[in-house]
């Protein structure tokens, strides 16, 4: 089994493909993987350090971009194209998979021209530019949410949720209990945003201390607030004695989640994929400047049914957050019920709902 995975850009496009390949790996262990992208998407910093094969391509952005901007992204496709056919046809792949964003286009288009047969993933209510126009020449359509089969041909789609890595659904506990400092008996609520932190999330939980004293012996703190803040934010928890584990960056996700009541954070799609797959009690703040508005799809999807809380980003504050912590952690009844109804949205085997198509398009194609 020779595959491309193709895109990232962001990590919300990037470790639903990753999560791809270890379920892959999984059902044929000697597959041979490539991973194309840019060489300024996360790609070139997380792929090679666990050991895929990257390849990349000179496709720029061209959503948001000026007028001069959007030209030489047009010409970075014509130029993406002839790579990403160099691509194809040295390595001959058995199926290509487009994850989403600019660097998934040219890699699906060209492969659609030589008859490789193509997946695209959406993780997102509302898909970006990309999908949209690669809706209309992949073989099939994954989709995460049943709103988004209106913006695909019907017949393609399949609704299979996001890949998810299998490591975050085995956090260690007694890892975690070292690593964050953790106390048994304590409700834990762990915070983020995204990889260089949210800096209204950690405004706005900073002030919401004050407002939280009365559960400060009840309660503990994970909290990622991204290089930038750190200090301050760290400073905050310590003026009110709150037991907080405040760093820059979690490497161990899977332990964090482990013993997280309740998460505050993004509503990216790999977030909520994962959040849902562990059917744990949120708030999300949606990221405002998302392509198409997406977070915020994403979460009012949640919401609707109960699985969540919502803040808009433009809306939150110290007071509101609190009200919304309080809630929450107050009565035991209703998170349990948000847990009951994130579960219930979770997928946590979609890589092989994803692999399964991959296999029917391929028997169609002998």
């Amino acid at each position: 089994m020779k595959v491309i995975i193709a895109g990232g850009g962001t990590g919300g496009h990037l470790f639903p493909g990753i999560a791809l390949a270890e379920s892959i790996i999984k059902r044929y262990q000697d597959a041979r993987i490539v991973f194309v992208g840019t060489q300024k998407g996360l790609e070139a910093k997380v792929i090679p350090r666990i050991g895929y094969e990257l390849r990349f391509i000179s496709m720029k952005g061209f959503i948001g971009k000026a007028l001069g901007d959007k030209a030489k992204s047009l010409w970075s496709l014509a130029k993406s194209m002839s790579e990403s056919k160099k691509i194809i046809d040295s390595f001959s792949p058995d199926i290509v998979f487009g994850v989403g964003g600019y660097a998934s286009l040219p890699l699906v288009l060209m492969s659609s021209f030589k008859k490789v047969p193509s997946i695209i993933l959406e993780q997102n209510t509302v898909p970006g530019l990309a999908n949209k126009i690669l809706g209309k020449v992949a073989s099939a359509i994954a989709i995460t949410y049943p709103e988004t089969v209106e913006h695909f041909p019907r017949e393609k789609v399949y609704l299979t949720g996001t890949p998810i890595r299998k490591r975050i659904l085995e956090g260690d506990r007694e890892k975690a209990k070292e690593l964050f400092n953790l106390e048994e008996g304590k409700i834990t609520v762990l915070v983020f945003g995204g990889s260089l932190g949210a800096r209204k999330i950690n405004k706005a939980m900073t002030d919401a201390l004050s407002y939280l004293l009365p559960l400060k012996n009840s309660i503990q703190i994970i909290h990622q607030t991204g290089e930038a803040d750190y200090n301050w934010v760290l400073a905050e928890y310590r003026n009110l004695s709150f037991k907080a584990t405040v760093i820059p960056f979690i490497y161990d996700m899977p332990e964090a989640y482990s013993w997280a009541d309740l998460i505050i954070c993004r509503a990216g799609a790999s977030t909520v994929a994962e959040i849902t797959a562990l059917g744990k009690a949120s708030i999300l703040v949606p990221y405002p400047y998302a392509a198409y508005n997406h977070q915020e799809m994403n979460a009012r999807r949640l919401l609707s049914r109960g699985a969540c809380e919502l803040i808009l980003d433009r809306e939150i504050n110290g007071e509101i957050l609190a009200k919304k912590i309080n809630r929450i952690l107050n009565n035991p009844e209703i998170r349990r019920e948000m847990e009951m109804v994130s579960r219930a949205f979770g997928k946590s085997n979609a890589g092989e709902k994803i692999i399964e198509i991959a296999e029917s398009l391929l028997r169609r194609k002998q």
